[in-house]
């Protein structure tokens, strides 16, 4: 028996997510040549795969194929990187043929900045549609009136 006041133990981090994709050897290709992560196993009977992020103490992306029904749902998730990682991302995915993005979907030269947090971030587009972000958090101080705009004009403003 557990006592009601007991505490819950403090979260790590979150180990593992999980996408639909309609391709699974297209999606699988995708997050292991442009995403760069590392594949841990493939069940081809129950079409799904998983793939390593960072490593396996750390966390891990699961596939899961569904095909091509008409109703798709796109999710959104975000991989940490280091502030240097952000910033190479937009070359290194254009290289790979991939689109960079801004916050609001619109093609991006650079990163952005969401001041609230803040935090660097780059997204792009997955084979499904699924909104992708590589983030580094800063360690600057919140500026929640800056909003969402391009790392240049953060840089600028807090003399960095």
């Amino acid at each position: 028996m557990i006592a009601e006041n007991a505490a819950m133990p403090k979260l790590l981090g979150l180990y593992e997510t999980h996408l639909t994709v309609s391709d699974l050897k297209t999606s699988t290709t995708f997050y292991r040549d442009v995403v760069g992560l590392e594949p841990a196993a493939s069940f081809e009977e129950r079409k799904v795969a998983f793939l390593w992020v960072d490593d396996r103490k750390t966390g891990m992306l699961g596939l899961w194929e569904t095909g091509t029904g008409p109703l798709r749902m796109r999710l959104h998730i975000a991989f940490r990187m280091t502030v240097e990682g952000v910033l190479q991302a937009p070359a290194a995915l254009k290289a790979k043929g991939v689109e960079p993005l801004g916050f609001t979907g619109e093609p991006a030269a650079e990163p952005v900045v969401l001041g609230w947090m803040p935090a660097l971030s780059i997204y792009f587009k997955d084979p499904d549609g699924h909104s992708i972000e590589f983030i580094s958090i800063l360690d600057d101080t919140p500026n929640r009136s800056f909003g969402v705009r391009p790392f240049s004009e953060w840089k600028a403003k807090h003399n960095r």
